[in-house]
């Protein structure tokens, strides 16, 4: 099997190309390709196949092989890959995901794709939607976990994601695995631990679900600037700084958009036993 290494803001993926279908075990091969001790290690893998909708589709599967509907660092990722692989001649790429189609813009200079910005879609804070146990939208809502008291937001953002705000030197992301598997949430949340530094900029840390603490979260990003803003601490144009780098995230009415780097790191070839 082909393959090619990338990463975003630190948050790592491995993408594979199945145009005509032939994988049909993406959770047993993620898991195997993700093992950094016994594959080539990743938060990820990104399948590529044809659409019927859009340009391309992009498939996710954690590295723990649990499918994902939506990933912002993967996707501009993605986005790179297809770009610079010719299967569009266009910038903007149409990019079928579980979450809909997404927008990529390419940004361009000097002939290479030096970022990549996403049209992320509409956020929902509709419990439901989530999905979560509650009768009300979560905001600054307490939420009790380990003898330890959270105020927790929850949201939509292509996958569901819960933000505590408050300093990094008060939590640890791990903390965010027994956040992700409370009853409150019965598919399970990401988790973001979000410290406001101004009106414009964040600092955010993330338990992600199915694949535990990463460098970044394109999606957690996104979502712990939503409830920043709609908690009133930040404006709607905000940098968010995340271990493995940083992300520029707009909001532009109901929807948000998300502006960062993309790198491929190296391709290889891995033997499926």
């Amino acid at each position: 099997m082909n393959f090619t290494k990338m990463q975003g803001t630190g948050n790592d993926f491995i993408v594979i190309e199945d145009l005509e279908g032939k994988y049909n075990d993406l959770s047993e091969i993620s898991s195997k390709l993700c093992d950094r001790h016994f594959g080539i290690g990743a938060d990820g893998i990104l399948v590529v196949r044809k659409s019927n909708i859009a340009d391309i589709q992009m498939i996710i599967i954690n590295s723990d092989g649990s499918y994902a509907s939506m990933c912002g660092n993967g996707i501009r990722c993605f986005a790179k890959y297809i770009w610079e692989k010719k299967y569009v001649a266009s910038n903007t790429i149409k990019i079928e995901t579980g979450d809909g189609v997404k927008i990529a813009s390419i940004n361009v200079k000097e002939g290479s794709a030096k970022s990549v910005t996403i049209n992320m879609g509409k956020y929902n804070f509709e419990p439901k939607s989530i999905p979560a146990l509650a009768p009300n939208e979560i905001i600054n809502q307490k939420l009790e976990v380990d003898n330890k008291e959270y105020y927790i937001t929850s949201m939509l953002m292509g996958v569901p994601h819960t933000i505590v705000f408050g300093s990094h030197n008060d939590f640890e992301t791990q903390e965010g695995k027994s956040i992700e598997n409370n009853r409150l949430f019965p598919k399970g949340t990401n988790v973001n631990f979000c410290e406001v530094l101004d009106r414009h900029t964040i600092k955010v840390k993330t338990w992600e679900r199915g694949a535990g603490p990463t460098l970044a979260c394109g999606t957690g990003s996104c979502a712990s600037v939503v409830a920043a803003n709609r908690l009133g601490y930040v404006e709607g144009k905000v940098t968010v700084y995340v271990p493995g780098g940083a992300l520029n995230i707009e909001i532009v009415k109901d929807e948000v958009l998300m502006e960062g780097p993309a790198e491929l790191t190296f391709d290889g070839k891995f033997f499926l036993s």
